[in-house]
């Protein structure tokens, strides 16, 4: 398939509209992905506060934290389109079942080494490496799931993306609670659990109708195959190439500058709710995402990521907390709403026999330059003041969509057919 093989619409060859896909809830291989896969992402909320927590209480400081954090970040960032091709060779069914064991066992050796009061940093960042690396090899599969457990692709991201928004709210609170009433040592333990119920709800999913890559092709030639589908497609390798620039300047400063602005002028209280309100913001966009299905989808993605730009304005020109506030559900509504416009297009135009690969290297050009833009943040804060940094991501948030929307690729990539859907799917059980 190139990035010309592309049908407008849901039609049937005579031109009629074809009939809707059956819900993905129908699927009972859907609801144990998605099960599964909320308890995956409830753990992943809970395990920033959760690990702040304990570096700090092993008396390592905010550094300590940092070099956990980077331990965690760089095995993702280098083994990512390893995870990929490992994806594609054994099924990501098989990998994202080890991957979650791994991660179990790493979170269960550092809840016992919290509960024995001689937790070491190094004891941390190595287990937080092992998770990272586990990680890595779990995330590329996500995307070649998805087509095989529903007919409804596209309602089968927005489900997950609503799944993401409320774990992402749910999980830090979770953590919070445990640490408080219980212990860290305990937070470490759910967290672990997650995992577990996580390959629980995988598991089931080993007997799905995955042909196995049995080619004697190298790893390197696998990555290199990789590759080939992926720059073989304008419209895949120029929203990349954007996202990379957006990461960069957007993503990599909105964080910890808007969060210092945001704390500074409405007080920890009101950046909670502010926060709050962009989770709810992504939420609605999941919805949004349900029941809207553009013609060109990464050009109506484009478009609501517009007003992701309001998310680093408002606190850069010190807007009042409604209107921030109001802004944050705009930002996350956007937000969200490209994110199922993407994966949906990813999903339904690229082979699932490279689906992996091809999401490896996706994954790989959006995630590894957000921890250089997070690191310039503060240099670059101090030298010119945060609100003009921010004021800076804002308008280079605005060029970079316009860039992307440029790309004739992204204007003239249409939404595949629902019905091309049905054969990559295994969606007999109810």
């Amino acid at each position: 398939m190139t990035e010309n093989d592309t049908t407008p619409g849901d039609a049937t060859p005579d031109g009629a509209p074809g009939p809707p896909p059956p819900s993905p809830w129908r699927s009972g291989r859907f609801r144990l992905f998605f099960t599964a896969r909320s308890t995956s992402l409830l753990a992943d909320g809970m395990l920033m506060v959760s690990l702040t927590t304990a570096v700090l209480g092993a008396g390592y400081g905010a550094s300590g934290v940092g070099y956990a954090l980077a331990a965690w970040m760089a095995p993702i960032v280098l083994l990512v389109l390893f995870g990929g091709v490992l994806a594609d060779r054994f099924t990501p069914q098989v990998m994202m079942v080890g991957a979650d064991v791994v991660r179990m066992v790493a979170m269960l050796a550092l809840a016992g080494l919290l509960a024995l009061g001689d937790v070491r940093l190094w004891h941390v960042m190595a287990l937080l490496a092992v998770s990272g690396a586990a990680t890595a090899m779990f995330q590329p599969g996500l995307a070649s799931l998805v087509p095989r457990v529903a007919e409804d692709i596209q309602r089968a991201n927005a489900l997950l993306r609503i799944s993401e928004s409320i774990c992402t709210l749910l999980g830090p609170g979770l953590a919070g609670l445990l640490v408080a009433y219980w212990d860290v040592a305990g937070s470490f333990l759910v967290i672990a659990a997650f995992y577990a119920c996580s390959a629980l709800g995988l598991a089931p999913l080993r007997r799905l109708g995955t042909a196995r890559d049995e080619s004697d092709e190298p790893i390197w030639q696998r990555l290199a195959t990789g590759w080939h589908e992926f720059r073989s497609r304008s419209w895949l390798w120029g929203v990349i190439a954007v996202w990379a620039v957006y990461g960069l300047f957007v993503f990599g400063p909105a964080l910890p500058l808007g969060a210092a602005l945001l704390t500074e002028q409405h007080g920890a209280d009101g950046y909670g709710w502010i926060a709050s309100a962009d989770g709810a913001g992504t939420i609605v966009g999941g919805l949004l995402g349900m029941r809207v299905r553009p013609r060109r989808p990464l050009v109506a993605g484009a478009c609501a990521m517009f007003f992701f730009s309001l998310n680093p304005l408002a606190p850069a020109l010190g807007w009042s907390f409604g209107l921030t506030a109001a802004t944050g559900v705009l930002a996350g509504c956007g937000f969200a709403f490209w994110g199922v416009m993407w994966a949906t297009s990813v999903q339904t135009h690229i082979p699932l026999a490279v689906l992996s690969r091809v999401s490896a290297y996706d994954v790989a050009g959006s995630i590894m330059v957000i921890p250089v833009g997070r690191a310039l943040a503060g240099p670059a804060a101090e030298s010119v003041g945060a609100d003009r940094v921010l004021l800076f991501s804002s308008v280079t948030g605005l060029v970079c969509l316009a860039v992307m929307l440029a790309v004739p690729a992204v204007r003239a990539l249409r939404r595949a057919p629902e019905k091309a859907a049905g054969p990559r799917a295994a969606v007999a059980d109810g």
